[in-house]
């Protein structure tokens, strides 16, 4: 009994709101057309925007490895996986690249910005934001979307941020290999010069007749042999001399040695930190560049019209019903 009559209440109360609504429907028609010929008219008032965007694979690597552990997924020839890719789209996001797009493009004059306003950045900063945007495919690639008035412009925009990834990384690289370059040819320089030190104090000894250790004991056997009382004279002043300066010619010659051996092992570390700091390396593979759209992106002027219309006849009816509640209200 109680669910009959809680159906019947239901089935009244949609009865008496159609009926209210069939009453109004002069006023309804003429706000919901009223709006539609209104937001219409606000679509073609708005500019249309379109859209340029380029794709790009962020690289493996951005260095040549001159190890012999090279590690066979960082080859130049390889694509980066999510790591690289979300590096890539927050060099994309700094004001490293929004500065030099926003400089060579004159874009704060571009979207008509006021250069002696006291927010002019912020302003800067959320047209920028409002055209250009960076997204990850499903493929692990990057998008770069630009919108714009002017079909060419947002093309070259697009294309241009893609040839300033390279530029922007490479000057971030840059930052820290150079300084651990001048570190390693410092390092370098000052090994050569001890070694050099030590090979001219080695051949000085040389000059005063003293030799290495292994042929050193030959002087004495050469010395007994000798017959002629010159060559005896001139050996025994050598045989002084090794004997005089035989361990030192030893010591810096196992100095000479082993500074040989570190230089050697130490030019792999300074052709690596060479390469870093000079090479400037590709850091993308370009998939898809960007061209002039020859059709408008925005504004969606049929989605704008039946939305602006729908929202308008619901709020029509909620204005209604509330006027009449408080009718309803007053006259109690």
């Amino acid at each position: 009994m109680g669910e009959n009559k809680t159906v019947q209440d239901l089935e009244e109360r949609s009865q008496g709101l159609l009926l209210f609504l069939w009453n109004k429907r002069r006023v309804l028609i003429f706000i919901t057309v009223g709006s539609a010929l209104a937001s219409l008219v606000i679509s073609l008032l708005i500019k249309p925007l379109y859209l340029s965007s380029a794709i790009v694979f962020p690289a493996a690597t951005s260095s040549v490895s001159f190890s012999e552990q090279r590690n066979a997924k960082a080859a130049a020839m390889d694509f980066g996986e999510e790591e690289q890719a979300e590096q890539l789209v927050q060099i994309l996001q700094s004001s490293r690249i929004r500065d030099k797009v926003v400089a060579e493009f004159h874009l704060m004059e571009h979207y008509k910005i006021n250069p002696e306003g006291t927010n002019k950045f912020f302003q800067l900063n959320e047209a920028y934001n409002n055209h250009v945007s960076f997204s990850r495919t499903r493929f692990g690639s990057i998008r770069i979307d630009v919108l714009d008035e002017d079909p060419a412009l947002a093309a070259n925009i697009a294309n241009r941020i893609v040839v300033l990834i390279d530029t922007v990384k490479n000057e971030m690289i840059a930052e820290r290999t150079v300084p651990a370059f001048e570190v390693n040819r410092r390092k370098m320089d000052q090994m050569t010069r001890d070694r050099d030190n030590i090979i001219k104090r080695l051949d000085s000894l040389a000059s005063l007749g003293v030799i290495a250790l292994d042929v050193r004991s030959n002087l004495f056997q050469a010395y007994v042999d000798s017959k002629n009382p010159a060559d005896r004279a001139d050996l025994k002043e050598k045989i002084d001399a090794n004997m005089r300066y035989g361990a030192v010619y030893d010591a810096l010659e196992y100095q000479r040695n082993e500074k040989t051996v570190k230089l050697e092992d130490f030019k792999v570390s300074y052709e690596q930190a060479e390469s870093d700091a000079n090479n400037k390396f590709n850091h993308k593979f370009v998939v898809e560049k960007a061209v002039k759209a020859d059709k408008k992106d925005q504004p969606k002027r049929l989605i704008i019209v039946l939305v602006s219309t729908l929202l308008s006849f619901i709020f029509s009816i909620f204005s209604l019903l509330l006027w009449e509640k408080i009718k309803e209200l007053r006259s109690a």
